[in-house]
């Protein structure tokens, strides 16, 4: 019988990778990253990308695959994140999904399609975002699926773009929610990891605080070197964005870390937001001292002690 997946998912800075790693190390697995900012080669700071140290000799997969001017897909992740679980799988690995990217993770376990893409037609459309705005582009999603911009935010630029993009392609209307009861694709153990909201805000907050003495503002200024800015995805990563809007502005850094903040915790609602659908998950009290005897009580294969 080949091994179980095992998902490790919660709301960010709840304590998943730590967690991830200890049941990788116990059933002689390997991680396989589910969070869409570990993706990007040099987001290392601004990602809390875990350090070789913090990795403590499990192997990782599915980070630093991408330069911070490609785009992030959820087709693209979801190929890749299936190929090396089955891979791991066939070889007698247990693999541990872990990250806080709730699409990403879903894509990867339930039984979801995404359409293709069009690369001449997706650039037609980014220019037009870029001309317009995304209020006309949002009014001509209205007039082909209405039904999708009550969902699709006026404001949501390359959400309209690709809605736009899809509706172009199938001829069908754009899926603008996923489907609340997808087929799984595996007998995934789901276990997830959260905190009191007053213990989450502190440790926020301590987190932003670390990202910004550890030089996020240095990596910020390199990877816009390398093109940071023309990303349509890493630029818009929890810290980087705020640091490159203060740079762009009157450089309040302070300011920014505050943002930073603010955005992070409105982040987690989203992500609390996004799980409370999905009863398959086990929650587990990251405040509480026995994490893993919690974890071992909800996957059958680990046997503390063992």
């Amino acid at each position: 019988m080949a091994p179980p997946l095992i998902v490790v998912l919660g709301p960010t800075a709840t304590g998943k990778s730590g967690l991830g790693v200890a049941l990788a190390a116990h059933l002689h697995g390997e991680i396989v990253n589910a969070d869409a900012m570990a993706l990007y080669r040099g987001l290392d700071v601004g990602s809390a990308k875990p350090t070789a140290r913090e990795r403590a000799g499990v192997p990782h997969h599915l980070l630093d695959v991408l330069d911070v001017t490609e785009t992030a897909s959820v087709a693209g992740y979801q190929r890749a994140a299936r190929t090396t679980i089955e891979r791991l799988r066939a070889g007698g690995r247990t693999p541990v999904l872990v990250g806080g990217s709730g699409l990403y993770v879903q894509s990867v376990i339930d039984e979801l399609e995404f359409p293709g893409t069009d690369p001449e037609l997706r650039a037609e459309l980014e220019a037009e975002l870029a001309a317009t705005g995304s209020g006309a582009l949002h009014a001509r999603l209205a007039a082909v699926d209405p039904a999708a911009a009550r969902v699709v935010l006026p404001g949501n630029g390359r959400r309209i773009v690709r809605a736009l993009e899809v509706i172009a392609l199938t001829g069908r209307p754009y899926p603008a929610r996923l489907p609340e009861a997808a087929a799984p694709r595996y007998d995934a153990v789901l276990l997830g990891v959260d905190r009191p909201n007053a213990d989450l805000d502190v440790r926020i907050g301590r987190r932003v605080a670390r990202m910004f003495a550890a030089g996020l503002v240095g990596e910020t200024r390199a990877l816009l070197e390398r093109g940071l800015r023309d990303g349509v995805t890493a630029s818009r990563a929890l810290g980087y964005h705020q640091v490159i809007a203060a740079l762009d502005g009157d450089g309040d850094l302070g300011r920014a870390a505050a943002d930073t903040v603010l955005a992070t915790r409105r982040f987690v609602r989203r992500q609390r937001s996004w799980y409370r659908r999905d009863g398959r998950i086990h929650w587990l009290d990251a405040t509480a001292p026995d994490l893993f005897d919690q974890a071992a009580a909800v996957v059958p294969q680990l046997h503390v002690g063992s």
